[in-house]
């Protein structure tokens, strides 16, 4: 026997599942056979689908693929651009670095050739004085 032909076996399992509620007489629905005649029978409900038709899933498939493309795409544009301000931040520092050794390099070439340029080192940084100075403290 084919379960396919069958459908009297679904039909009592999924009475059988239902959570058993007392109602109250007077709050029975009066016209049964109205909804019945709109949704249809468990058959063609099942036939059709569900009562969610197929599209509706489809699209809210789709809405949820959207979405998540969107946010994926959202934080990567996010960490581009943090990325890019760091970049620029640490381009810029490093060109102040490259001018201030660029200025060393230039102070080292001018110590090493220039005998005032030392003299004046010597006198600032050291404290040196020539053997014939005479140091006199001012308070």
């Amino acid at each position: 026997m084919n379960k396919a032909a069958n459908t009297y076996w679904t039909d009592d399992r999924l009475r059988a599942q239902r959570v058993a509620t007392r109602t109250l007489p007077s709050l029975v629905p009066p016209a049964r056979e109205l909804s019945r005649e709109l949704i249809g029978t468990r058959t063609e409900i099942r036939r059709r689908g569900g009562l969610i038709p197929s599209w509706v899933v489809f699209t809210t498939i789709i809405l949820a693929t959207f979405a998540i493309c969107v946010s994926v795409t959202m934080r990567a544009h996010a960490e581009k651009s943090a990325a890019s301000q760091q970049h620029q931040m640490l381009a810029s520092e490093v060109e102040t670095l490259r001018d201030s050794n660029l200025a060393l390099e230039t102070e080292v070439d001018r110590l090493y050739k220039d005998p005032r340029a030392i003299e004046s080192a010597a006198r600032a940084r050291l404290n040196m004085v020539r053997a014939n100075e005479i140091i006199v403290p001012v308070e």
